[in-house]
């Protein structure tokens, strides 16, 4: 069973009418060899300091030598050393910073300064909860005191961690009920068993329109963790400063660079756990141009495409366009920022809309099919074989409407064994290209030619589609792949 320990430099600093919970003095954590040698620990490090060869420090600094998880972690304890390194994480926040301070504050003309202190991710003030979040997913910290100043606009002038004897006495009932939800959360939730090989978190969003895993697929995901003795967990964005408590990331929510799945992907990475989309991977696939001369200078078969840049539209031939044409945005998903242009009037109207938000653009010839094969690919080895046929009265598999609705059309999956021998060998080929994880390769097939669409990093796997011919057993190759990759590293 999991050993969780509250780190104090003295037993008072955790006051009798604080939860109960196993409390050790640093001291003690450090230097006592019965936890030297316990085995998955979560270490909660409530130190009264982190600075460099402090107690604090070593306390992070060996529990993760022990391989124990801890927060914060050493990488938290860096950021948070110095401004200079912590500014560079910030930067990220200041729009949303100063838009949430301006309405704060609208009504206190003339004030510059503001201090904020926020509990594993909480705060006192209910309309600074969405940026004390994000504060705590960059810099994951038990407690934080931020400063913000205001010059021309509010941005983060100081971070540190705060220390528990710090906290206002009118504030400590609120890190109580902080403390309480961030561990109950965890460490209160069943285990599949107590000597689960790995803990496999798996990253979604529950209010996601068009998931690459439904719910329910998410459970057979879980069952199939119990088979393998895997312990997996349903976790979401508020869970960043958690991560590290896990083995393994499988990300089974729709990637974007600009986006908090790119940094979970980012964060798991640099903490040695194997992950599903890997951030490289999600760079690669994402940006359709990346992908276009990827796949071309490899000679894997794509649509005739021209990159358009601002200003080339003017100077584009008539001739060199055949009707319909399709326009793509670089990063869309879903069929989302894609047009099919009848004509050159069209064709100008989607373009310069498209060129408002990116510098790049693809112009693509129509290949009209029936439906597009996609072949999943984990670890260079196909694994299902799906027709997604198009949405009723429209070109594409997924039509948006203009109420927000989503409709979709049907799909068939097919024995990797089945499917078109060029279609499997042609997704290979373009899959391959971007690394060993998880793909997904879009393909229409005409007649005799085969040209690849995109290739998708974090693919779909749901119940009654992508898993109509392996069932339970699609959920545990993905989960396999993941503990080989965990076996491997600790061989190494």
């Amino acid at each position: 069973m999991s050993v969780h320990l509250i780190v104090v430099e003295h037993r008072r600093d955790w006051p009798a009418h604080f939860p109960p919970a196993m409390v050790v003095t640093v001291q003690d954590y450090l230097a006592t060899p019965e936890y030297q040698k316990l085995r998955d620990v979560r270490v909660l490090n409530l130190c009264r300091g982190y600075r460099y060869l402090s107690l604090g420090y070593y306390c992070s600094l060996l529990a993760e030598a022990r391989r124990h998880r801890v927060i914060p972690a050493m990488r938290a304890i860096t950021d948070l050393s110095a401004k200079a390194i912590y500014s560079l994480g910030a930067e990220d926040l200041d729009a949303q910073v100063h838009r949430s301070l301006s309405r704060r504050i609208a009504r206190e003309a003339g004030r510059s300064e503001f201090e904020m202190d926020i509990y594993f991710g909480r705060c006192a003030d209910e309309a600074l909860q969405d940026l004390a979040e994000e504060i705590f997913e960059l810099f994951p910290c038990p407690l934080l005191r931020v400063q913000f100043e205001h010059d021309s606009k509010w941005r983060i002038s100081a971070i540190r961690p705060l220390a528990l004897g710090a906290i206002p006495a009118e504030q400590q009932g609120l890190f109580v009920a902080s403390f309480e939800a961030y561990v109950s959360r965890r460490w209160r939730s069943p285990r599949v068993r107590e000597s689960a090989r790995y803990d496999i978190a798996i990253l979604h969003n529950p209010a996601e329109k068009l998931p690459p895993t439904s719910a329910r697929g998410l459970q057979r995901f879980i069952r199939a963790g119990k088979k393998l003795d895997l312990s997996v967990d349903l976790i979401e964005r508020k869970d960043y400063g958690r991560l590290a408590e896990y083995d393994a990331l499988f990300i089974r929510e729709t990637t974007a660079i600009d986006h908090h799945t790119y940094r979970f992907a980012k964060r798991a990475q640099a903490e040695g756990m194997a992950v599903l989309d890997d951030p490289d991977s999600i760079v690669k696939c994402t940006n359709k141009v990346y992908l276009h001369e990827l796949l071309s200078a490899n000679r894997v078969p794509v649509p005739r495409t021209r990159v358009l840049q601002k200003g080339q539209l003017e100077g584009l031939a008539l001739d060199a366009v055949t009707y319909p044409a399709v326009v793509k945005i670089p990063d869309g998903s879903f069929s989302r920022g894609v047009h099919k242009a009848e004509n050159r009037e069209q064709l100008e109207q989607y373009a310069r809309e498209l060129l408002r938000e990116s510098d790049l653009i693809l112009l693509q010839e129509f290949v009209y099919t029936e439906f597009d094969w996609r072949i999943g690919v984990l670890n260079r080895q196909p694994i299902y074989a799906c027709q997604y046929f198009m949405s009723k009265h429209h070109w594409q598999i997924v039509k948006h409407g203009a109420d927000g609705q989503v409709t979709e059309g049907n799909a068939r999956t097919v024995a990797v064994e089945d499917a078109p021998p060029q279609v499997v060998k042609t997704a290979l080929a373009a899959a391959n290209l971007i690394g060993d994880g998880f793909y997904g390769v879009d393909i229409k097939q005409s007649g005799e030619r085969v040209v690849v669409i995109e290739v998708n990093d974090n693919p779909n796997v749901d119940p009654g589609v992508e898993d109509a011919v392996l069932g339970d057993r699609l959920y545990e190759l993905i989960l396999e792949d993941l503990a080989r990759r965990l076996d491997e590293r600790r061989a190494r």
